[in-house]
């Protein structure tokens, strides 16, 4: 983030207006305007600050992918050379099928996963086929940087939110 940004009072309420979603209208950037007391214009040259900060990661549609038809839950866990740890994250972290991806620490020997990457798909099957072909892919493009690897299903959901600020 720019360390000389500074958030105002009514960037904290727009961001508060705006964390669990944009107004379901046809002008969403006016009904948040009219909430706010500001133009619509302001909202949008806000919004657009706050990006270009790195206060806010993005403003877009998160679909439910539970909704659509996307069921199986698999975070693929990697045990990968600390050496190419960060090029491997940014190029796994950057496929169409993984939805997000962080290093961990690992704790050999019990854990020896330091790089997670979540994969969605229709069928178990989907989901093992899809990180097998990271796995062929990380496996060309760093050799001898891949070493043990899992899959863990999810089995339900207990929470399905992102950070959330208080007001």
């Amino acid at each position: 983030m720019d360390a000389t940004f500074r958030m105002d009072d009514l960037d904290r309420r727009l961001v508060l207006a705006t964390q669990a979603g944009l107004p379901l209208e046809p002008r969403p950037y006016w009904v948040l305007g009219q909430q706010l007391g500001m133009e619509e214009a302001e909202v949008r040259q806000r919004l657009g600050r706050l990006l270009e900060a790195g206060a806010i990661r993005r403003i877009g549609a998160v679909p439910n992918h539970y909704a659509i038809g996307y069921t199986a839950n698999g975070m693929s866990v990697w045990q990968i050379d600390p050496t190419v740890i960060d090029a491997v994250g940014e190029r796994v972290g950057g496929l169409a099928a993984v939805t997000h991806c962080y290093r961990r620490p690992d704790h050999p020997p019990s854990w020896p996963y330091n790089l997670f990457a979540m994969v969605h798909g229709k069928s178990r099957e989907e989901v093992v086929a899809e990180v097998a072909r990271i796995a062929a892919l990380v496996a060309a493009e760093f050799p001898g940087a891949l070493g043990a690897r899992d899959i863990l299903f999810s089995t339900r959901i207990l929470k399905k939110t992102g950070l959330r600020i208080g007001g």
